[in-house]
């Protein structure tokens, strides 16, 4: 299959930018010589910057949003209007039109009829260059007007010159930066990139790709230049859902990427070495801690619990460093799966350190593990923000002496002065909650790994961390804590949002998954109903009906970074007109700029049944177990995200009494909801399944709700869809194994070209 040549971009499109700004840098001079001060850096130069645009292979994979069509003018005669058009005429007419406004108004004939070019915004050089008798070169949408046809706010330019022969790109940019400029700079990077081939052939031919082998694909310097500039005669909607082989090969050029980066990183962990858990047979009368721990249980452990915990316990027994999400629905029972890894590690005599990401669901993890582990005789720590400095004195000499097996705490627990006498395990709840750096930083305890941030990454988003976590330039963390600085902590990864089986294949390719896909028994079904505010009444008078029969009452208010006051402001009054409409009842209000000590009072009120009613923002979306808790209403629920609305319904359902979700909304000024906000109302009322609420969430909002801060923002697939091309990425997991093993050095540049320093973010 032969392509068509991809013809050279019009230089109409790539005029007027230095060329210098678009260079490399120069080679640094010996450090003998003189620094010599280098220039300030344009406003353009900053904005390719912010948008990530580094490298020249950075410029040449900025692929277009979409394209203009400037390869061929339409007689005004046959245009239709609600088309865009290009034609060229002479000016007949311009002048200044006082309405309401300031207007230029110019009409323009190209010989076939006629059309009027109206500007709201103009300036002096509009009207010389519109000034009549001259040839101009127009487009934009044709309407409809009082006055006969026109164009609001068209592009222009005077007449001739060649047209161009491809598409206009039209790329994604920010303020301070032209497209004039980009297509300059992207045009630069595709011709600088090294874009030589690092997919052996055998490779391709055997790839899900239109054109049946590799004399049909597209190079990946063809697929980008058509990208960037393609022919006229190409169907758009090839282009616009990237169903184009153009299209494809990149695709599976950034699916193999990381693939590759995934499967590296994953036999890398391989090679390094973990403490084994072999346990200390004998430890008390009922033999090991774990078994200890299962008699003392009020419960039986589910099918489900029973074989993630053989699983977890054959990774302990190896001296390799675990590695392992462990993924079940809300309340599916993931708390007690990873206390009996926490006694394995503790009887084998090391440290275990649970990490949460609120203080209200460390707390929660602190009351539990106690009732469960201290009659065993097992010390636990506790450390978050907010405690006082003598408690946190005592814990951190508990913590470093060893005498605290067990260590349970937010972001407190990675910070500089806490030292591990031996931690062996760290379980990160939430685990998306979190940063890289967070996760890096709580192996680090164990170990010297470097968590020097990715290229261009922020990977602070929860917390800022101390100076102390950085290691100096080029520098390793050192071995604090008096181990072997070649081992690793074994590390579990704990989330209640299901991962759909694609992201699992793509995203966590480099994890071993666990899933708990039961719940335990007696767990009622929620039934769950979408109500709208102006029925509000109606939902007040449920709640007065479920106090009467003893019952508790979550009822949760929006919290958006955005508009922070106005939500806490509405928490507030939801509060005072809850507080007016329920004489004798007490309703609590919980919010996150109370001070710690107050939500413990408050949540601790709630716990026993003191309080009927707490109003909250989302700080009790995970961790919070009331089973007398019976009705959640979530009010403006058409702001938050499926993921969380599933979450906040797991609240309740936690007992034997039959509960209900009510889900109120508001249109607002609008007519009806958005219809992004319907699919997610509607999914929380077709199911209660974790797994497909996550399958839905995946469909509507793409792989970053369950990502988090995996990535820490910076996406690792720009162009795949997985819900559309698991054809590639099948190819993709099938030719990595076999890539890194027969070609290890392509592998590399392969991973270095489409990741660079985001590769990083696979070792957390």
């Amino acid at each position: 299959m032969m392509h068509p040549a991809v013809p050279a971009p019009s230089t109409a499109l790539t005029r007027a930018v230095p060329e210098a700004a678009l260079e490399p840098a120069p080679e640094a001079k010996p450090a003998s010589a003189p620094a010599a001060k280098a220039p300030p850096k344009s406003p353009a130069q900053k904005a390719l910057e912010k948008l990530g645009l580094h490298r020249p292979i950075d410029l040449a994979l900025h692929l277009p949003l979409r394209y203009e069509d400037e390869t061929r003018l339409t007689p005004l005669a046959g245009a239709r209007e609600g088309e865009i058009v290009q034609f060229e005429g002479q000016v007949t007419h311009s002048e200044i039109f006082i309405r309401s406004r300031r207007q230029l108004l110019v009409t323009v004939d190209d010989g076939t009829g006629s059309c009027v070019l109206r500007f709201l915004n103009f300036y002096p050089s509009h009207q010389k260059t519109l000034s009549v008798g001259a040839q101009i070169r127009v487009r934009g949408e044709l309407r409809g007007g009082f006055f006969g046809r026109e164009m609001v706010h068209p592009s222009f330019r005077l007449a001739g010159g060649e047209l161009p022969g491809a598409l206009t790109p039209v790329y994604p940019t920010s303020a301070g930066l032209p497209q004039i400029y980009l297509r300059k700079a992207v045009l630069s990077g595709l011709e600088r990139a090294d874009l030589e081939e690092t997919i052996p052939t055998p490779f391709l031919s055997n790839g899900p790709f239109a054109g049946g082998g590799p004399q049909g694909l597209f190079s990946l310097r063809e697929a980008l230049q058509f990208l960037h500039h393609p022919t006229p005669d190409v169907a758009l909607a090839t282009l616009e859902n990237h169903s184009h082989p153009a299209w494809q090969r990149l695709k599976a050029e950034e699916l193999l990427a990381q693939q590759l980066s995934q499967l590296q990183a994953r036999r890398v962990r391989a090679a390094m070495r973990a403490p084994a858990f072999k346990g200390k047979a004998g430890r008390g009368a009922g033999g090991a801690l774990q078994d200890q721990l299962l008699e003392r249980l009020p419960f039986r452990l589910t099918a489900a619990q029973k074989r993630v915990g053989k699983d977890i316990e054959a990774d302990l027994k190896k001296n390799v460093p675990m590695h392992r999400l462990l993924q079940g629905d809300v309340g599916a029972g993931k708390t007690v799966v990873a206390a009996l890894a926490a006694a394995r590690c503790i009887d084998a005599g090391w440290q275990c350190a649970l990490m949460a990401p609120t203080e209200i669901l460390a707390e929660q993890h602190f009351s539990k593990l106690i009732s469960w582990l201290e009659p065993l005789g097992i010390k636990t720590a506790r450390l978050t923000g907010s405690q006082k400095p003598k408690e946190r004195r005592e814990m951190l000499a508990l913590i470093e002496s060893g005498a605290a097996g067990l260590v349970i705490g937010t972001h407190a627990v990675i910070q500089a002065k806490v030292k591990f006498k031996n931690l062996a395990l760290a379980i990160i709840d939430e685990q998306h909650r979190f940063g890289v750096a967070q996760r890096l930083a709580l192996r680090s305890k164990m170990t010297h790994v470097s968590i020097q941030a990715p290229f261009g990454a922020n990977l602070e988003e929860v917390t800022p961390l101390p100076n102390e976590f950085y290691p100096p330039e080029g520098g390793r963390f050192k071995p604090e804590f008096g181990f072997d600085e070649s081992q690793e902590p074994h590390l579990l990864m704990m989330t209640a949002t299901p991962i759909p089986r694609t992201l699992a294949m793509s995203y966590y390719a480099d994890l071993d998954v666990s899933t708990l896909d039961e719940l335990p028994p007696g767990r009622t079904p929620v039934v769950t109903k979408v109500v709208n505010d102006a029925r509000r009444d109606e939902v007040v008078a449920r709640i007065q009906a479920q106090i009467a029969e003893g019952r508790q009452i979550y009822w949760v208010c929006p919290l958006i970074e955005e508009s922070e006051s106005m939500d806490l402001a509405n928490a507030t009054q939801t509060h005072e007109d809850l507080s007016a409409a329920l004489p004798g009842v007490g309703v609590g209000l919980l919010h996150s700029r109370m001070a710690a000590a107050e939500k413990k009072a408050v949540m601790a009120l709630f716990t026993e049944g003191v309080m009927g009613v707490l109003v909250s923002t989302t700080v009790i979306e995970v961790g919070v177990d009331v089973p007398n808790a019976s009705l959640m209403v979530i009010e403006h629920a058409e702001r938050f995200g499926l993921s969380q609305l599933h979450q906040l319904r797991g609240r309740v359902g936690r007992g034997a009494a039959a509960s209900a979700c009510v889900l109120l909304y508001s249109t607002g000024d609008a007519p009806r909801l958005g219809e992004v906000a319907r699919a997610r109302l509607k999914a929380m009322v077709e199911t209660n399944d974790g797994f497909e609420i996550a399958r839905r969430d995946l469909e509507i909002r793409g792989p970053g709700e369950f990502l988090g801060a995996r990535q820490s923002g910076a996406a690792m697939l720009r162009f795949a869809d997985l819900a559309q091309d698991a054809p590639l990425l099948a190819w993709a997991r099938e030719v990595a194994p076999l890539m890194l093993d027969q070609y290890p050095e392509l592998a590399q540049r392969h991973i270095q070209r489409w990741l660079g320093g985001k590769a990083e973010f696979l070792k957390a």
